[in-house]
């Protein structure tokens, strides 16, 4: 469910010189105010998009690693490595929620990961998509332009919810790239940069009121 932060403070609070950012603009098209980041695991997306919260964009988490951690604690089989297929259900549950919710929003929401990435895990674990997650990939639209994290070795690490090798997440890049660019999407490379540019990077090209950076 999409996150709506407090009014931004003028540097991050957590120590980390992130620039402050203006005001997500309001009045966004209800299509274009839905912000899509997706790429391969480890690629620096989830970092991209807490960055943007903290600078004053509403977002939405990755449904994948939550609904992992919520199965994990219950000893639920909606897992990856248990059972895809109930896995992609979750996913789309989770996405459907997202996507509505968003639609309370006055200014753009960056999701992390959209419909089509159901699409794209579901190809690369070799399954058949259902018509039912095609159809909604379909029917619930993001803004045309998507942004996607390319492959970055250099900053990949494994933890208990990600298990993929780096191969994996580049095969994994591929597949979302595939999926979205089925589905209409543009897709925007983001650079490999540290997460301030790419912060930048992300509002130079959805928009926003004022000047960016710090205040002088």
């Amino acid at each position: 469910m999409p996150q709506y932060p407090h009014t931004p403070e003028d540097t991050d609070p957590e120590g980390r010189g992130e620039p402050r950012f203006p005001r997500p603009p309001e009045g966004t098209a209800d299509t274009d105010r839905r912000v899509v980041i997706t790429g391969g695991p480890g690629s620096g997306k989830t970092t991209l998009v807490d960055a943007l919260r903290r600078a004053g964009f509403a977002t939405s988490p990755e449904a994948g690693r939550a609904i992992i951690r919520a199965q994990s604690a219950i000893g639920g089989l909606a897992l990856p490595w248990t059972d895809p297929g109930l896995f992609a259900e979750a996913m789309l549950c989770w996405e459907l929620r997202s996507h509505e919710a968003a639609g309370t929003s006055h200014g753009p929401v960056i999701f992390d990961r959209g419909l089509p990435d159901i699409v794209g895990y579901l190809r690369l674990e070799g399954r058949e998509v259902p018509a039912h997650v095609d159809a909604a990939a379909r029917a619930f639209r993001y803004r045309a332009q998507v942004f996607i994290a390319p492959p970055w070795p250099a900053i990949y690490r494994a933890d208990t919810e990600r298990r993929q090798t780096p191969e994996i997440a580049r095969r994994t890049y591929e597949a979302m790239a595939a999926a979205y660019t089925d589905h209409g999407y543009e897709l925007i490379e983001l650079p490999r940069a540290p997460v301030a540019e790419r912060v930048r990077f992300v509002v130079d090209h959805i928009g926003g009121s004022g000047a960016v950076g710090r205040p002088g």
